[in-house]
């Protein structure tokens, strides 16, 4: 079902339950309703921000079992597709797939593969060949921007299309062309780690149930009211207000702001999202860009691709791929 957006002003917090990491905040549930199933919770750190698991369920021992897998399957994620760890496919990749072919995991291929298909779309907005750009600007320990000099060589390069990726039944093998490429799948591997564990409470017999890893969140079936779940999108500027409500039923919603990883230097905000173009963070009037699509892959790269852009703009650009996609840019 596509998720519909709410009247988001006449929604204050005291409506809202104080549940949710990162971007958002959850729908209240009536209390009532809490006292038929057991409502279970995890929360834990997980591809470099905090995950948030909320299953509900009759049985107790079942939804932990439940949840138990989802955080086995965000981990494997993490361990195969960070870039932070050089024993991760992607950190093998960026270490020898620019002088021979490195083997890795149908899962990461796949991932990789999608990756290159939403640069194709984006005319390179969205770009997972950006790792080169991500290490330099270093948003989380820096606090002042790098020389212009070290800058100027990455800005332009179009470095996703010196990647070239194979899939196969076993596996999947990549190669750069261009020395310069580092492979970074942080606008994406998330939503991937999101649909996976997701997948996994489905088949575990869940059928309501919140996964949220920052600003990745997928919303499973309903509220126990039989409505929708009201998801709350947090102001880009003031932590404890919320911008716009969204009605979500089994579909994804993912944001990307520039408020989450970033410093201040001489009244600019420098943050994580990178812009290919230019080679730095893309400097923008608006700060946040939300997707809602059916799956948690498409709508992270999509939400990271449409940053910056007014609402018409990124809904151009996101609806070549996602034609049901809705998008909301906030200021």
């Amino acid at each position: 079902m596509r998720p519909e957006q709410a009247a988001g002003p006449r929604v204050t917090r005291r409506q809202l339950l104080e549940f949710g990491v990162g971007a958002f905040v959850i729908g209240a549930l009536p209390a009532a309703l809490w006292r038929r199933q057991v409502v279970a919770r995890r929360t834990m750190p997980v591809m470099g921000t905090f995950a948030e698991l909320t299953v509900m369920h009759r049985d107790q021992a079942a939804a932990q079992a439940a949840l138990d897998g989802a955080i086995d399957i965000l981990q494997r994620v993490e361990r195969t597709m960070s870039r932070f760890r050089p024993d991760s496919d992607i950190g093998r990749a960026n270490s020898g797939a620019a002088r021979d072919g490195v083997r890795i995991g149908r899962e990461t291929a796949v991932v990789i593969a999608a990756a290159l298909e939403w640069a194709e779309s984006t005319g390179g907005r969205f770009d997972p060949a950006v790792g080169a750009m991500t290490e330099l600007w270093d948003v989380g320990n820096r606090s002042i921007p790098p020389e212009i000099e070290a800058v100027r060589p990455l800005a332009g390069r179009g470095f996703w299309r010196d990647v070239d990726i194979t899939v196969g039944a076993g596996g999947g093998t990549v190669r750069f062309t261009n020395p310069g490429v580092r492979l970074d799948l942080g606008g994406i591997a998330k939503g991937h780690g999101v649909d996976l564990a997701v997948q996994h409470l489905r088949e575990q017999g869940v059928t309501n149930a919140i996964v949220n890893v920052g600003g990745d969140l997928h919303a499973m079936g309903g509220s126990p009211d039989g409505g929708p779940w009201r998801v709350g999108v947090r102001s880009p500027h003031h932590a404890d207000a919320i911008a716009t409500t969204l009605l979500v039923t089994d579909a994804a919603v993912c944001t990307s702001g520039d408020y989450a990883q970033s410093f201040e230097w001489q009244g600019k905000r420098f943050h994580h999202l990178i812009d290919p173009q230019t080679g730095a963070p893309r400097l923008a009037a608006l700060h946040s860009s939300t997707v809602q699509a059916s799956n948690c892959r498409d709508a992270d790269a999509a939400a990271t691709a449409a940053f910056g852009m007014s609402g018409d703009e990124a809904a151009r650009l996101v609806n070549r791929r996602l034609t049901d996609a809705v998008v909301t840019s906030l200021g």
